[in-house]
């Protein structure tokens, strides 16, 4: 018998881990690039965004590789939940006492610049420029 060619897990898997190891923030994750951390668990881990556009900005992101909100499945319903859970104690902690913005963009048209689903979270003390308008 000759030797079997991968299976498709197997496949998958070696997919899974060439976008880990290309992806800007599971290099972060990994300590390959450097953040400003602000909380991290088993699951999860919070840093300030480097660019940051209001004077609390900092994101969410599962230390799981998640290319986009679109990927997620009901296998992620307890990591998502525990990230929302999360998000308004550290927000409060980084001084956001009267309010907050969450956003996650998706895809192209969502603006996601990096494809590992992370939630922003923004404030401050002032408020935040409407972001919809009416009318």
């Amino acid at each position: 018998m000759g030797k079997r060619g991968p299976t498709s897990g197997e496949i998958a898997q070696e997919e899974q881990d060439r976008k880990m190891d290309n992806c800007l923030f599971c290099k972060i994750i990994r300590g390959d690039i450097p953040a400003n951390k602000i909380y991290e668990d088993d699951d999860i881990f919070a840093f300030n965004d480097i660019n940051p556009v209001a004077p609390v900005h900092f994101l969410l992101i599962p230390k799981f590789h998640i290319a986009a909100l679109t990927e997620v499945e009901d296998k992620h319903q307890i990591l998502l939940g525990k990230m929302l859970l999360l998000v308004p104690r550290l927000a409060k902690t980084q001084g956001c006492t009267d309010g907050f913005r969450t956003i996650i963009n998706t895809g192209h048209v969502g603006g996601q610049e990096v494809f590992h689903l992370h939630i922003h979270v923004i404030g401050g003390i002032e408020r935040l420029p409407v972001m919809i308008r009416h009318g």
